[in-house]
C-alpha cells in the first residue's frame, strides 16, 4: 500500500472516483457516491449521524476508541432500532496501538429449553415464520454484556459516563429523519402485530413524519438502570426479571436462568496475510473471518497484474473463490464451543492452494459438483443433503461501524437483531426490541434458512446455550505493525462478499478507499448456484460475458453498505468513508 501523504492520496482518489462515476453505469446512481471526511485525531463511521456524533463526544472527553465504540453502540440502540440494539448481539474486533488484538463475542445464545426440532411440525417440516416472528424466535441477548466487557477490558471511561449520550437521546429525543420515517413505515406491518411496538414506533398508526421528535422514555429508564448498576442489572436484576416475565407471558423461551447464565466472551480473532498485509477478522461463531481469509488465500496466487476489477474474467475468478468458501461455510462452520471447527485448516494457504487448483478460469463450476479437498487434521461434520433456494430481499438487519482514535487504537463493530427491527417484539416497559436470531441456526440441517437462503449443516443445529452461526465480518488490516484499514458491512451473507471486494479493490487493484467502496459489487454463496449482481451497475457486455462463462445471473439489490476508515501509517491522519448505497455518517475529530 502506498504511503504517500493522505492529502495527496485523497485528491488523487477524488479524481479517480469522478472519472469512474462518469465512465461507469454507476453514474446513474448518484446516491452511490460515498460520503468521506478526513481528521487528524479520531474518526467514527456509522449508519446514523446522531450515534456517530456520540463517538466524537467521547473522544472530546478523553476516551479512547473502545470507549467511543461502546458509546456509539448504545446510541445506535436509541437512534437506529432497525439494527442497533440492546436485545440482540454482535462482535467487536479490537486492535490496540501496541498490536494486541481481541474479539469480544456477544452473539446471542439459544435458550435452555430450545431443541433441534423447535421449528418443525410433526412431519418434520419447517413451520413458516416460526423462527423469524414473535417471542419464540428470540435468542438470549448479548449486547449489554459484550459492551460492558469491552469497556472493562480495553476502555478508559466508566459505563455510566459512556451511557450518558444514549440516555440523553432516548429521554429528550431526536428529530426523525426521512430515512427513519420511511423505514418505520416499511416495517409497520410487522411492528403493528405487537402492541408495545405499535405504541412506541408507530404511535398507534399515527406514523412518524420527518422532523417529528422521537422520544423513548421506557428505553431511557432502562439505560439509566444499566448505567447505575452495570450489565448485572440486565442479566440478574430487575430488568432481567421483567424480560423473563414478559417472555413467559408471550410464549417465549427466554428465562431468568438463561439471562443469569449468559456470558460474553473474549476470543482470539482469525488472522491471515494478503500481499504483505495482516488481516484480522471475526472468529467463530462468525463464519465471516474464516470465509474471508479462505477466499483471499485462494485468490492470492491466482490474481495477476492483468486482472482488473471490471473485467468479467476477474469477476469470474473471485466468484469461484467465493463459491468454494461458502461451500466450506455450509459444511464446517458453527459455534466452536460446541463442535470442532477446523479454523486453522480452512485458513491455511496450503489448503487454499488445493482449492485453487480446482478453478477453471474459463468455465464456471457447478456448485453441487464441487471437488473439495479435505481440511487437514480434521475429523468432523460431514456434507449433508442440501436444498437450493432463492434468497429473499436483503434487509438492513445488521449495522456496522468503525472507530479509530489518535493513538491508532482501532475498533470494528458489527451488531444485529437479525431482521429489520428484529422480531418486531418490544419488551413491555423496557423499550427495546428483541432479536429473531434463532433463524440463524439450522432449523432443519441441509435446508436453507428463512431470511437468506443459506444452507447449513447439522453442526449449526439448535442446542441450549449455543450461539448461531453468523456472517458478520468486522475486519482490521495492519501493515508493518500499524493499523491501516478498519471496515465492515451489514447484509447477511453478502457481508462477506462486500468486505472481500472492498479489500481487493484497495489492497490489490490499487483503488483509493472511496473508489474501492463505490465500485459495483456482486455475490455468490454456493447455493443457490446463482451469481447476484447489483442492479443496473453492470454493463450488458459484462453480463453477457459472465453468462458465456457459465454463470446463472440475477440482478438484485445492493451488496452491503460499507463503513470504513483508512489510517495513514506515517502521519496518523484518518480518512473515513461511508457507502453511498445507504448513506451513513462520517464524523472526524
Amino acid at each position: 500500500m502506498s504511503r504517500r501523504p493522505l492529502a495527496s492520496t485523497f485528491a488523487r482518489v477524488a479524481a479517480l472516483l469522478t472519472a469512474f462515476l462518469v465512465a461507469s453505469p454507476l453514474a446513474a446512481q448518484e446516491s452511490y457516491e460515498p460520503s468521506t471526511a478526513r481528521a487528524p485525531k479520531g474518526m467514527v463511521v456509522a449508519a446514523e449521524p446522531f450515534a456517530a456524533e456520540v463517538g466524537i463526544e467521547i473522544f472530546r472527553q478523553g476516551g479512547n476508541a473502545v470507549d467511543a465504540a461502546v458509546a456509539v453502540a448504545f446510541a445506535l440502540a436509541v437512534t437506529y432500532p432497525q439494527a442497533g440494539n440492546l436485545g440482540g448481539g454482535g462482535f467487536m474486533l479490537i486492535r490496540m496501538a501496541d498490536g494486541t488484538a481481541v474479539m469480544v463475542d456477544y452473539r446471542e445464545t439459544a435458550p435452555g429449553t430450545a431443541r433441534p426440532d423447535l421449528y418443525l411440525d410433526a412431519e418434520g417440516n419447517l413451520i413458516p415464520r416460526a423462527s423469524t416472528e414473535g417471542w419464540r424466535a428470540a435468542g438470549v441477548p448479548g449486547t449489554v454484556a459484550g459492551l460492558a466487557l469491552a469497556l472493562q477490558t480495553h476502555g478508559t471511561l466508566s459505563l455510566e459516563k459512556v451511557l450518558q449520550p444514549a440516555i440523553r437521546l432516548a429521554e429528550k429525543g431526536f428529530p426523525v429523519s426521512r430515512r427513519f420515517a420511511e423505514d418505520l413505515h416499511e416495517a409497520a406491518p410487522r411492528l403493528s402485530k405487537d402492541r408495545e411496538s405499535r405504541r412506541i414506533f408507530l404511535r398507534k398508526s399515527r406514523y412518524y413524519q420527518p422532523g417529528d421528535t422521537f422520544k423513548q422514555k421506557d428505553l431511557a429508564r432502562t439505560l439509566k438502570k444499566i448505567a447505575r448498576s452495570g450489565a448485572r442489572e440486565f442479566y440478574k436484576g430487575s430488568l432481567a426479571r421483567r424480560l423473563a416475565q414478559a417472555a413467559r407471558r408471550g410464549g417465549g423461551l427466554i428465562t431468568l436462568e438463561d439471562l443469569r447464565n449468559y456470558q460474553a466472551k473474549l476470543r482470539v480473532p482469525v488472522r491471515g496475510t494478503f500481499r504483505g498485509h495482516e488481516v484480522l477478522a471475526a472468529a467463530p461463531p462468525s463464519s465471516g473471518g474464516v470465509a474471508l481469509l479462505e477466499t483471499l488465500n485462494i485468490l492470492e496466487p491466482l490474481l495477476a497484474p492483468e486482472d482488473k476489477p471490471a473485467k468479467p474474467e476477474t469477476i469470474h475468478l473471485i466468484v469461484e473463490a467465493l463459491r468454494r468458501a461458502f461451500a466450506d461455510r455450509a459444511r464446517y462452520l458453527a459455534d466452536a464451543d460446541f463442535v470442532p471447527v477446523p479454523v486453522a485448516a480452512l485458513t491455511d494457504k496450503a489448503y487454499a492452494s488445493a482449492f485453487s487448483e480446482t478453478i477453471d478460469r474459463k468455465r464456471a463450476s457447478v456448485s453441487t459438483k464441487l471437488v473439495r479437498p479435505d481440511p487437514m487434521h480434521f475429523q468432523g461434520a460431514q456434507p449433508v443433503a442440501v436444498t437450493p433456494a432463492r434468497p429473499p430481499r436483503e434487509g438492513e438487519n445488521t449495522t456496522h461501524f468503525s472507530v479509530v482514535d489518535a493513538d491508532g487504537n482501532a475498533v470494528a463493530v458489527s451488531t444485529t437483531i437479525n431482521s429489520f427491527f428484529g422480531s418486531g417484539i418490544t419488551v413491555p416497559g423496557l423499550g427495546f426490541l428483541l432479536n429473531n436470531e434463532m433463524d440463524d441456526f439450522a432449523s432443519k440441517p441441509g435446508a436453507p434458512n428463512a431470511l437468506f437462503g443459506l444452507v447449513q449443516s447439522a453442526a449449526n443445529k439448535i442446542e441450549p446455550g449455543k450461539r448461531p452461526l453468523s456472517s458478520m465480518t468486522p475486519t482490521i488490516v495492519a501493515r508493518d505493525g500499524k493499523t491501516i484499514l478498519v471496515l465492515g458491512s451489514p447484509g447477511g451473507p453478502r457481508i462477506i462478499s462486500a468486505v472481500l471486494e472492498v479489500l481487493l479493490n484497495r489492497l490489490f487493484f490499487g483503488d483509493g478507499l472511496p473508489l474501492a467502496v463505490a465500485r459495483p459489487r456482486f455475490h455468490h454463496q454456493w447455493l443457490p448456484d446463482t451469481l447476484y449482481l447489483e442492479n443496473g451497475l453492470f454493463s450488458r457486455g459484462q453480463v453477457a460475458a459472465l453468462r458465456a462463462l457459465g454463470h446463472s445471473i440475477e440482478e438484485r439489490e445492493t451488496v452491503g453498505q460499507m463503513n470504513a476508515i483508512e489510517r495513514n501509517p506515517d502521519s496518523g491522519e484518518l480518512l473515513g468513508v461511508s457507502d453511498g448505497r445507504r448513506r451513513g455518517a462520517v464524523r472526524g475529530y
